[in-house]
């Protein structure tokens, strides 16, 4: 049991030490990468040995969902607590200054808090689907891989609103080292509820983990839940990304990617993309039966419109066009988008679909592809990529007097 526990506190410790060095040193451009980074390591280090919760929200998670017992929940969270407390000490040491908790300037409580509330129910529902769910606890390695790119995708998406803690730790660290604990009370009930709201759709897309049956091949519903939940997360980074003037969208959107392929691949394939679904359907193989494809469909539209009513909101109704960037046609753009998704839809077939494909690191592959669209062709077409995100883009933008055109 100490071990467990030391291993919470170390992991929690470095997580919430490399937030407050990134802010001091003022590292806009990379933090969020920086702070993914410390904990993929953290949890590839640790996870052997307590799990690497590192966040109070992950732990309310775990114990949600039957997979931890509620006096180790509470053990963890006050581990979590102290540690993220001792590394604000730390930070304020070596730099002799600290900064405040709460939302950025423009931003209200309320957005704030829906920001917190929507990138915590993201990490803590990768945390349960690829560390604990019977498809890939102790089989799989990318766990780390997921988990830090969350923080890659929300950190991006969402600091500039409320500062992308995503975990009560970090908070109390923050409040705690200015002798306030207002806003980390705030932020850890948002945070809370992202974690109880994760537990629920899990249980959706992963109903074998509530059973001792074993389900090969998943209802439909779990599948469309989980094509719903991987597009309108996606969907949401990508407008927030580019309505907060990321440094790093590419980069942000293509670990959305990766997370969310990790998380619900072996549950509906996480195909987050109609093109995609268009390309396994007609490739044959029994993939996936036509009428299912219709459904993927109809739900990831559906999703990319809610995620682009959600970005909108967040950034007081603001929207963007969809189109060529300035200087490039409706043709030359066109083509782009052409040739960018034909590079994504042919890696998710020969990486996700063959008899011989990746059986770790697929979701890389396939979030490179965006990272290398993004790069390419943003200033061409805005390098979507993907129905789902052209659509929530331009119904979106009707509001604002704008077109689907």
């Amino acid at each position: 049991a100490v071990a467990r526990y030391v291993s919470e506190f170390v992991g929690t410790y470095l997580v919430v030490l490399t937030v407050g060095c990134n802010v001091l040193v003022g590292s806009s451009t990379w933090a969020a990468l920086s702070i993914g980074s410390v904990l993929m390591v953290a949890t590839y280090a640790l996870a052997a040995s307590s799990g690497a919760n590192f966040n109070p929200a992950v732990s309310l998670s775990l114990g949600l969902t039957g997979k931890m017992g509620w006096d180790e929940v509470s053990i963890y969270a006050l581990v979590q607590l102290v540690g993220g407390g001792l590394a604000a000490g730390t930070y304020i040491a070596l730099f002799g200054e600290n900064f405040a908790l709460g939302p950025s300037r423009g931003y209200d409580p309320a957005r704030a808090a829906v920001t917190e509330l929507l990138y915590t129910f993201m990490l803590c529902f990768v945390y349960l689907s690829v560390v604990t769910s019977k498809k890939h606890a102790d089989k799989d390695q990318f766990f780390g891989l997921a988990i830090g790119a969350v923080i890659v995708a929300g950190g991006y998406a969402g600091g500039h609103i409320s500062g992308a803690c995503f975990n009560p730790a970090v908070a109390f660290g923050i409040d705690a080292s200015n002798m306030k604990l207002t806003w980390f009370l705030i932020y850890s009930v948002v945070q809370l509820l992202g974690a109880g709201l994760a537990s629920v759709v899990y249980s959706v897309v992963r109903p074998d983990d509530f059973t001792p049956k074993v389900i090969d091949n998943y209802p439909l519903v779990s599948k469309l839940t989980a094509e719903f939940v991987g597009v309108y997360l996606l969907v949401l980074t990508v407008g927030l990304n580019v309505l907060g003037q990321s440094p790093a969208g590419a980069l942000s959107i293509a670990a959305a990617v990766v997370c969310m392929i990790f998380s619900l691949g072996s549950c509906s394939g996480a195909h987050i993309n109609p093109a995609v679904t268009l390309a396994i359907v007609a490739s044959g193989r029994s993939k996936l039966r036509p009428v299912e494809g219709v459904w993927y469909i109809f739900v990831q539209l559906l999703a990319g419109i809610c995620g682009a009513f959600t970005y909108s909101l967040l950034e007081h109704g603001k929207t963007f066009p969809l189109g060529p960037g300035p200087g490039f046609s409706w043709g030359t753009a066109g083509m782009a988008e052409l040739l960018f998704t034909f590079l994504y839809c042919f890696v998710v077939l020969c990486c996700c679909t063959t008899v011989i494909g990746l059986s770790q690191f697929y979701g890389l592959a396939v979030g490179a592809c965006v990272v290398a669209g993004g790069l390419a062709i943003g200033p061409v077409s805005g390098a979507a990529l993907n129905p789902s995100i052209s659509t929530g883009i331009a119904v979106s933008h009707l509001m604002n007097g704008g077109g689907i055109l």
